[in-house]
């Protein structure tokens, strides 16, 4: 009995000479690899999520309590228009209500409508915050209220923002906010 091995080198010199000759085929080149990402600042983006959280988190001696009044006018404002503002004189154009909202969807929501408010030229805006008494989600650690501290960090870091204080009794109180926004042209 022949060895399947034998078999194997019969079966392939059979096929070789049934086909005749081989040419080799000219070899093609290879497909373009796929284009290498970009490279990107990750030292700089991790930078920029920590100083973020670390915003976010900030915890100082300055925290506003639930019945405290949220007040700040940019040296650009005249002191008149500010009391005006104050005493609740200009009425708001757009409206925000961040009752609710967990701290990162909240700041989104207020970074979006400011600046869609800036694009469409509002003059003024309420953002309402609460006041922080009605749930563990509202108040921080600190027994401070979350949203409030955080609305206030925010409009005082924005140039778009000239001043801003607490609404009066009838527009929420200091669960609410009036801003007061530049012009388009004074930007």
């Amino acid at each position: 009995m022949s060895e399947p091995h034998d078999d194997d080198d019969d079966d392939a010199a059979l096929f070789r000479a049934a086909i005749g000759a081989v040419r080799k085929l000219p070899e093609q080149p290879s497909p373009p690899a796929a284009p290498k990402p970009k490279p990107r600042a990750r030292m700089a983006e991790m930078d920029e999520a920590n100083a973020r959280e670390e915003f976010r988190h900030a915890l100082d001696a300055s925290l506003l309590e639930s019945g405290d009044v949220l007040a700040h006018r940019d040296e650009r404002l005249p002191v008149a228009i500010y009391q005006r503002l104050r005493r609740g004189e200009i009425a708001a154009e757009e409206e925000l209500d961040l009752h609710g909202a967990d701290s990162r969807t909240a700041e989104a929501l207020l970074r979006a409508f400011l600046g869609d408010a800036a694009r469409h030229g509002s003059g003024c805006v309420r953002v309402i915050h609460g006041k922080g008494r009605h749930g563990s989600a509202d108040v921080g650690s600190s027994g401070a209220p979350v949203l409030k501290n955080l609305v206030d960090r925010m409009l005082r870091q924005r140039a778009s923002v000239l001043a801003y204080h607490s609404a009066p009794p009838a527009q929420g109180g200091t669960g609410a906010v009036l801003v007061l926004l530049a012009p388009p042209k004074r930007r």
